[in-house]
Formats: structure tokens, C-alpha cells, sequence
């Protein structure tokens, strides 16, 4: 049997009230890291030391008891972190009202949703006070006005508590906003320490001479359908730098265990800096369907002439059938867009968006109005 090393020879010192960014492609080794941090899981060889109580939310239902109550639960973890009952009993409504689960807060939790789950789940974590608080990517279940909600949480308990935060997120803008320092893991090694700034920029923009026209992709576990080849085109070209004004297309090549009429394909365009600027998908539009049910085939997306501004730009894209989402790609393709002298006037639009907008301007005489006459 092939020997995998899923994270090794992995080395860093984080300081008390530090956010640390931990970001990587899937499969880069974040999940295990952080399971070997939270203690759930025992390296093979070196070792983790961390001196404070450690909380941690690493996936949806980690650390709850599902026959449990909610208000049940939030006294079991704090036991777990070692409060005592009047420490919990001091903090309980907050937790409550921050989770927003008062209706439901003596049913079991097996009934909540993902997103109610989430958000006990962090409101637990983050109020019961431990020194460290390791957050895995599970906050992407909650809607934008809780994830905003929990990023000002650990920015406050960071830097007005001095305690310490892991965060793992795909969220670049998150991890720039949030975190002081960040660690980019590639194979289950440290790629690169330094500034959240750095770190993500080294993610999101790898060398040019990495760049490809494609990407390549296996079968998710447990995917019934799913992408084995991205591309972008530029005027009909794959290409991974074009200038402004260029005609886009995406395409996708997927393959299926079953065959499919109704294949679902989508994408969502971020900026250099992890700001999401624009998305698409065929689930909620018209689409065509293949004419007889196909086990492979190929999906294409044309945007037509996009209004983006010299920089670089980052794509992820997912595919499913009507059922769901099977298979995610995360910042799969980068490239570049260049500047052009669009309306040929020797003049380059200034840099001051990230998008122009192909507008028309007119002028017009000033209007002509008769006297003022005054009625009596």
C-alpha cells in the first residue's frame, strides 16, 4: 500500500492574541492540521503543544450531542473547557442571542439546520472564553450577516481578550481583513509564513509560469458527476492573459456514473484579493439539455465582452446535476486581463475599479422654457 502523508514536517510558533490565516488548495493538509491541534487526532510523529484551553469548530456537528437540547449542549462544552456552572450560567444569554435560537432552545439539535447548528456551535466556542479558538471553514454554512457577525467576534476576543485564533477559511478577504500573519500549506508542507497579505497573494497568484490555459481534475469521493477539465477562452483562444474589451467563454468537460440530460454548471470570478465580483450558473436560468442522456460532455459559459480593469483575477467553479452540488474546484484558474486603449483615443482608463462600463454620453441644448407669468 502506497504510504500518504496527509501534513508533515510542519513547524510554526503562533503568540497569545496572534489570528493566524491557514489557507491551501483542498487537500493541502488544512483539516488535518487543525484536527492534530484540537487533539482529535494524534500526529504520527513530532508533536503540538498549546498552552491555554482550546475550542474548536471544525465541522458541522463536531462537539454537540445530538440528542441533546441546545441549552443542554451549551452546559456540556462548557464542562468540557472546564467552566463551572455559574461561569456558564454568566455568559448563557449572550450565547442564546447571539446564536438566535430562543425558540428553539430546548429542542434537540439533531432537528436544527446546518446553519442553526453553526451558529450555537461558534456562539458556544467564542463566549465560553478559551485562550485558543481554532475555526475551520464550517462558518461558509452560515448566511453573510452571521459570517460577518463571527469574523467581528474573533477580531474582538483577539485583540480586546489577547486570546489566540486559527482561522482556516477560503475567504481571502476574510483571512486579509482578520489575520495578522498567515500559513500557506501545499502538499501537507509550509509553503510559505509571513504577512496575511503575502500569504494570499502567494494563493490566489502563483507564479506566471504555473499559469495554464486548463485544469485538471479527479473524481470528488462519492461525486455522481463531476469536472475533469476547466478552461477559459478569449476570443475563442485559451488563454491566461487577454486585454480589455477581450470575448470570454468558459468551458467545462465533465464526466457522470449516470447518464444526464440536465447537467449544472457555475462559477464565481474574485479579484486578486478574494473580493467575489461576479457569478453565474445554469441552475436558475434557462439552459439547454443534451438531447439524449450523456455520460461525458462539455458545458460552455459565454460572458460575452466582461468590463474588468487591468489586473489579475482568480475563477472557482462547481457542477452538479438537479439534485445538488457535486463537485467544487476552489480558485481553479487565474489570469490576467491587460490594458487597451479601448475607444482609440490614446487614452487607458484609470485604474480606479475594478470594472468600466461600455456607457454612451450625449449632450443636449439647455431646455427653453417660456416667461414666468404670474395668475391672478
Amino acid at each position: 500500500m502506497e504510504e500518504f502523508w496527509a501534513v508533515r514536517d510542519v513547524s510554526f510558533e503562533v503568540s497569545r492574541g496572534e489570528v493566524i490565516g491557514i489557507v491551501g488548495r483542498n487537500g493541502a493538509g488544512k483539516s488535518t492540521l487543525l484536527k492534530i491541534l484540537s487533539r482529535i487526532v494524534e500526529p504520527t510523529e513530532g508533536s503540538a503543544i498549546l498552552r491555554g484551553r482550546v475550542a474548536s469548530l471544525l465541522e458541522v456537528g463536531t462537539g454537540f450531542h445530538p440528542e441533546l437540547s441546545g441549552r443542554e449542549n451549551i452546559y456540556m462544552n462548557g464542562s468540557i473547557l472546564g467552566m463551572k456552572k455559574r461561569e456558564i450560567d454568566a455568559r448563557f444569554d449572550e450565547i442564546v442571542a447571539f446564536a438566535e435560537i430562543e425558540k428553539f432552545l430546548d429542542t434537540p439539535v439533531k432537528r436544527y439546520s446546518s446553519g442553526m447548528y453553526v451558529r450555537l456551535a461558534f456562539a458556544v466556542a467564542a463566549h465560553l472564553e478559551p485562550e485558543i479558538l481554532i475555526v475551520d471553514e464550517v462558518l461558509s454554512v452560515g448566511d453573510a450577516e452571521f459570517q460577518k457577525r463571527c469574523l467581528g467576534k474573533m477580531k474582538q476576543i483577539s485583540e480586546g481578550g489577547g486570546r489566540t485564533v486559527l482561522f482556516v477559511s477560503h475567504n481571502m478577504a476574510a483571512v486579509r481583513a482578520l489575520c495578522s500573519k498567515g500559513i500557506l500549506l501545499k502538499g501537507g508542507q509550509v509553503h510559505l509564513s509571513g504577512t496575511a497579505d503575502a500569504v494570499v497573494d502567494a494563493y490566489l497568484l502563483p507564479d506566471r509560469t504555473a499559469d495554464s490555459t486548463t485544469a485538471h481534475f479527479g473524481r470528488p469521493s462519492g461525486a455522481r458527476i463531476w469536472m475533469t477539465e476547466t478552461a477559459i477562452l478569449a476570443n475563442g483562444v485559451p488563454a491566461t492573459s487577454f486585454p480589455m474589451g477581450a470575448t470570454i467563454s468558459l468551458s467545462v468537460r465533465f464526466a457522470t456514473e449516470t447518464p444526464t440530460r440536465h447537467p449544472r454548471f457555475g462559477w464565481v470570478l474574485q479579484s486578486a484579493g478574494g473580493e467575489r465580483l461576479l457569478n453565474s450558473n445554469n441552475r436558475y436560468q434557462e439552459s439547454p439539455a443534451f438531447d439524449e442522456p450523456a455520460l461525458t460532455g462539455t458545458i460552455s459559459c459565454d460572458l460575452g465582452i466582461v468590463p474588468l480593469m487591468p489586473g489579475r483575477y482568480v475563477l472557482s467553479f462547481w457542477l452538479g446535476d438537479i439534485a445538488g452540488d457535486h463537485h467544487v474546484e476552489l480558485e481553479a484558474l487565474t489570469f490576467e486581463i491587460t490594458e487597451r486603449d479601448l475607444w482609440g483615443l490614446g487614452q487607458l482608463p484609470p485604474p480606479t475599479s475594478f470594472l468600466w462600463w461600455p456607457t454612451t454620453y450625449r449632450w443636449h441644448e439647455a431646455p427653453r422654457y417660456p416667461p414666468a407669468c404670474r395668475l391672478s
